[in-house]
């Protein structure tokens, strides 16, 4: 069986590599541990690219008066400034990540990919039954995306610890902890790239 049949039926969804991991773009939501994964993330995509893997990548784009962002967070929305405002740079890939035309790029304004999305449409006619997640942040956006991945019955939901960041390995590893408590697999990226 060749590699793209093997992994035809899964998707790596990449999740908020933004300004939240790019220090040049100096966001006051900048996540230092995002910033330290930018290696592997961009590993993990060109390994999902040889393997066939459908490569989502979940950006968040918010209007510029913050109507669509969580209420907790809508202070940081002002003057047509805030993170991830649609139109801004905050909003590109962070430095080095490209999406690519085969591609999809998804647009959330929660934590889970899923919520208020097509995603799950998306996924599941395109016969995907297994979920391969990297990106930022674990507690939040990672974390409900697997949840909810779980809860929607996706067969075998993969998150790629080095790949994945938290504002403290503490809370990365808390976080991970609770993940393989529902079924989640979670290995690092030398394993993952392993699995024929």
């Amino acid at each position: 069986m060749g590699a793209a049949n093997k992994w035809s039926d899964t998707a790596m969804l990449v999740i908020d590599m933004q300004e939240f991991v790019d220090p040049a773009m100096s966001s006051l939501a900048f996540l230092a541990g995002g910033e330290a994964i930018l290696p592997a993330v961009t590993q993990a995509v060109e390994l999902a690219r040889e393997r066939g893997i459908f490569v989502v990548w979940v950006v968040r784009e918010h209007d510029p008066d913050g109507r669509d962002v969580e209420l907790f967070r809508r202070r940081f929305y002002s003057g047509g400034k805030g993170p991830a405002m649609k139109g801004s740079q905050g909003a590109e890939m962070a430095d080095g990540l490209v999406i690519k035309e085969e591609d999809y790029k998804l647009v959330k304004t929660r934590f889970s990919s899923f919520f208020a999305t097509n995603l799950d449409s998306v996924l599941k006619t395109s016969g995907i039954k297994n979920l391969v997640v990297v990106g930022v942040q674990t507690p939040n956006c990672v974390r409900q995306t697997v949840f909810d991945a779980v809860a929607l019955d996706y067969e075998k939901v993969t998150v790629i610890v080095d790949a994945t960041a938290a504002a403290s390995p503490e809370i990365q590893m808390a976080n991970v902890r609770d993940m393989k408590n529902i079924g989640v697999e979670t290995p690092t990226l030398e394993d993952w790239s392993r699995q024929a």
